[in-house]
């Protein structure tokens, strides 16, 4: 069964190279000019992926992405943005997405962060007896996907909710930034990168809220850890 990518842009000329590359490739593709267009074709479409690019007139690639995760969707999403900016690309993740390309790109690599993404699916947990993971006083609802700590409910984006599953699956075991990327991501982001460094920003600002103590912590060199600071 071939996997479905819609790819949401309103550059003619980007949108008919992916829609010809990733024909190539053996993916089903479908396009849409601009967000509200695209909007438009996920109320009858389930694709297994999006590429949205950013700066679109009428709804631009954020807010799509806002609403696509506020439906309930973990259709990965993959960001196509001509910005730079730190700032832009957290506004992008914090929105839901799971990835970003900076144009202009390597079609090549592009290609890379498709399959990575495709190929990710989320681990199988015995869910027999519970649907939480629990760590000190945070847990984790397999079901809602959302966290709990000292009874306060955290909302999580897709790509926060693994992140923090993994860190749960792994309790007070280092993990290396290369594995948790490779887990994660699916593959290696450039060295330069600083994606994962900004998921972890985030996820701590989110489970710290209140003064609540520290419990994804770094090892310097190394990677991080999910350990009390006792």
């Amino acid at each position: 069964m071939r996997h479905h990518i819609m790819v949401v842009d309103d550059d003619d000329k980007i949108t008919s190279l992916l829609r010809r590359s990733l024909a190539f490739e053996g993916y089903e593709v479908t396009t849409a000019s601009n967000g509200m267009e695209g909007l438009k074709m996920l109320l009858t479409a389930d694709p297994d992926m999006l590429i949205l690019d950013v700066m679109m007139p009428q709804v631009d690639g954020w807010e799509v992405c806002r609403r696509v995760r506020e439906g309930g969707s973990t259709v990965p999403i993959l960001m196509l943005t001509a910005k730079d900016d730190i700032s832009d690309r957290v506004k992008g993740l914090d929105a839901g997405a799971d990835d970003y390309l900076i144009k202009p790109f390597a079609l090549e690599e592009l290609l890379a962060r498709v399959r990575a993404l495709l190929r990710r699916k989320p681990d199988k947990i015995d869910e027999a007896n519970s649907n939480k993971i629990v760590f000190d006083d945070l847990a984790l609802d397999l079901d809602s996907r959302e966290a709990i700590r000292s009874g306060r409910r955290i909302e999580l984006t897709a790509k926060e909710y693994d992140l923090l599953l993994l860190f749960m699956q792994n309790p007070r075991r280092v993990l290396t930034r290369d594995a948790i990327m490779e887990k994660i991501w699916g593959y290696d982001f450039s060295g330069e990168s600083n994606v994962l460094e900004v998921y972890i920003a985030m996820l701590r600002q989110k489970l710290e809220e209140g003064g609540a103590k520290r419990i994804i912590q770094t090892v310097r060199g190394t990677g991080y850890v999910l350990r009390g600071e006792g």
